[in-house]
């Protein structure tokens, strides 16, 4: 289905499986996600083993209307209400208590509980044709760049889940905002497609957590572990635009030198420089430094272009870290093998 409209003897197929204790793979707004009924443990092992990703790792559960919040958590701290009537739907992940209803193995054991509703419209009715919510990480081997299409899902995951509802390619392109509000101070720990202004607007004091400055170890889902990895050497290069091109263009003739297959991610304002200075073979050009929710769109994807035009290093240009270019640059740094600053 290539859809954002709803086929609705499909969802109901899928919906039927994820009742079942099976796995589906389904859009967001955000990124394709790995469901099953966050309510049935088994089911939600299933997710663990599918994308061979560690007992420890919290999941996200997926709701279609903010009243089932009640049935997840024990009670809503303060700013909740806010912050779902202000995003929800849309790519926001709360950190809230959990309820003892909700399996241990959804929360990796911990006492609180990470609930988003989807803005996208196919997620949303598979939520509501299920009617059970749906625990779902992003749908790819656990480690490797998250799929912004059906396409990506399939290379990660055949043969290991029932089903893909496919609807084309996601609109945001980076995972969700997740804000813990069980902290004394709501405190970002994966900063996503609502921006730290966004939130501190509604909020008023919103922290980052201080893992994420001091590259240390973040609280959030998926954070701790590598993640976003391409199969080659992706290497970030950060600063000024004239000293980022001629760094790259002297890294590129290095390995080339040594007989690798090298790609080039870059910013818009770049690539045209890069096709004339070098002439590469594998160059994606993630779009302008002054649209960085272009570039964040395009960054999966384009890691996969990379793997499957078996691009041995990456070579690729930092982005401003303002904005959506947080997240941007959270997802390339913790892709890199080796980062440079000029």
């Amino acid at each position: 289905m290539h859809s954002q409209v709803p086929d609705i003897q499909k969802l109901v197929q899928a919906a039927e499986i994820i009742k079942g204790g099976g796995l589906v793979a389904f859009p967001t707004e955000t990124v394709y996600g790995l469901g099953a009924n966050a309510m049935d443990r088994d089911a939600v092992a299933g997710i663990f083993r599918a994308k061979g990703r560690p007992a420890d790792n919290p999941l996200i559960v997926h709701i279609a209307k903010a009243v089932e919040v009640k049935y997840l958590s024990t009670y809503l701290p303060v700013g909740a209400g806010e912050l779902m009537k202000a995003f929800w739907p849309g790519p926001l992940t709360l950190v809230l208590p959990r309820h003892p209803r909700v399996p241990k193995i959804v929360s990796a054991g911990l006492d609180t509980v990470a609930i988003r509703m989807p803005q996208h419209p196919v997620a949303l009715a598979l939520i509501k044709a299920a009617r059970v919510p749906i625990a779902a990480p992003s749908a790819n081997r656990s480690g490797k760049p998250s799929p912004t299409t059906g396409t990506h899902v399939l290379k990660d995951l055949a043969g290991k889940i029932e089903a893909i509802v496919d609807a084309g390619p996601c609109d945001v392109g980076v995972e969700s905002t997740v804000v813990d509000l069980t902290a004394s101070v709501p405190t970002i720990l994966r900063p996503g497609g609502i921006t730290l202004e966004q939130l501190q607007a509604v909020l008023g004091k919103v922290e980052m957590d201080p893992a994420l400055a001091a590259g240390e170890m973040p609280r959030a889902p998926g954070m701790k572990y590598v993640h976003y990895a391409p199969e080659g050497e992706l290497i970030l290069v950060e600063g000024d635009l004239p000293g980022v091109f001629d760094k790259i263009c002297q890294l590129y003739r290095h390995y080339l030198s040594q007989g690798l297959r090298v790609g080039i991610l870059a910013s818009e304002e770049n690539s045209f420089r890069y096709r004339q200075e070098l002439q590469p073979e594998i160059i994606v050009s993630l779009g302008s430094h002054k649209r960085p929710e272009t570039a964040a769109n395009k960054l999966f994807s384009a890691l996969r272009s990379c793997d499957r035009r078996h691009a041995q290093i990456i070579l690729c240009e930092a982005f401003p870290r303002e904005g959506v270019g947080v997240a941007l640059m959270n997802r390339l740094e913790k892709a890199a093998k080796r980062r440079i600053s000029l």
